[in-house]
């Protein structure tokens, strides 16, 4: 009988005793009403009268969401975002509002979800298809600053929100994908145009520069060769001058000079004639025709003098 009457002591005693884990609280009833928290560790509660009605966890918990959006020109935008949040604090309060403020955890997860979908869809509702993947950071701001009021009533705290991936339609990225292409091909042939443009102004420019240089140095030598060859005539007008004069005092005839040109002439030609034909009349009477020509020249030249 004793042994009867100890067992259901014994279990009373055990249900007297509830433990809560690292990282959740929890929260008792009594009789179907809030009576009080439990926090970490082994806890003494009424045995069959105050319940533990929920334990929550006061760690940050992450949800991913995937939604959709229609931009102010009617593309259709993809998202794929990750919240993270947690229990504002661990304040009776909070716990309790966190407790009570939806009827389970799959209605709060929805209202989550639903309330960012909402805040995304106003933004982007008023922005075009070609502002959207600039607007990254926009989006994440305008969402937190309306989603952090929200989430404080419901006695959460939002940690972070994060927009992984934005994107469009197939047909929208195709036609995207066109217009980034002929864009790279524009730049690419502004690019080359200028190229060549440039080659081809620095090609005339030299080509220029050569046909300047070319002149110059063409009239440089023409002038060297005139100047050699005024010298030249000037030199062998001097060197006539002075042997004639020698001549004429040697009571000579002139002839004799006349002579000497006509052979050295001859003798130069052979000399440097390099295998070229050259007609020449080199006979007696050629030679005393020339001579004759030399002589009536020089005595023209005499006379006008």
């Amino acid at each position: 009988m004793e042994l009867i009457f100890l067992v259901p002591v014994v279990v009373l005693i055990l249900l007297s005793f509830v433990t809560i884990r690292q990282g959740m609280i929890g929260v008792t009833t009594v009789f179907g009403k809030y009576n009080r928290v439990l926090r970490p560790g082994l806890n003494f509660r009424i045995p069959l009268i105050e319940m533990v009605f929920k334990r929550i966890s006061i760690q940050n918990r992450s949800s991913e969401l995937g939604f959709a959006a229609v931009t102010l020109d009617q593309a259709n935008v993809n998202f794929t975002a990750l919240v993270v949040y947690s229990v504002i604090n661990h304040d009776e309060e909070t716990i309790k509002n966190v407790a009570f403020k939806f009827i389970d955890e799959r209605s709060f997860n929805q209202s989550l979800v639903r309330t960012i979908e909402g805040n995304v869809r106003s933004f982007v509702a008023t922005k075009k298809q070609s502002e959207i993947l600039t607007l990254r950071n926009e989006i994440v701001l305008y969402v937190k600053d309306n989603l952090d009021l929200i989430l404080e009533t419901w006695g959460y705290h939002l940690i972070d929100l994060q927009m992984n991936d934005i994107t469009f339609d197939e047909e929208v990225m195709r036609s995207m994908a066109k217009v980034v292409a002929s864009n790279n091909l524009k730049a690419a042939a502004e690019n080359e145009g200028q190229a060549l443009l440039i080659t081809k102004t620095k090609g005339a420019e030299a080509d220029g520069n050569a046909v300047r240089i070319a002149a110059e140095a063409e009239r440089q030598a023409a002038m060297l060769r005139g100047q050699a060859v005024a010298s030249f005539r000037e030199e062998v007008a001097r060197g006539m001058s002075i042997a004639a004069k020698e001549m004429q005092a040697s009571e000579l005839d002139n002839s004799v000079i006349l002579f000497t040109m006509w052979t050295e002439t001859l003798k130069h030609v052979a000399e440097n004639g390099k295998g070229n034909v050259i007609f020449l009349d080199g006979s007696v009477d050629g030679m005393e025709k020339t001579v004759k020509q030399m002589m009536a020249m020089q005595k023209m030249q005499g006379d006008k003098k």
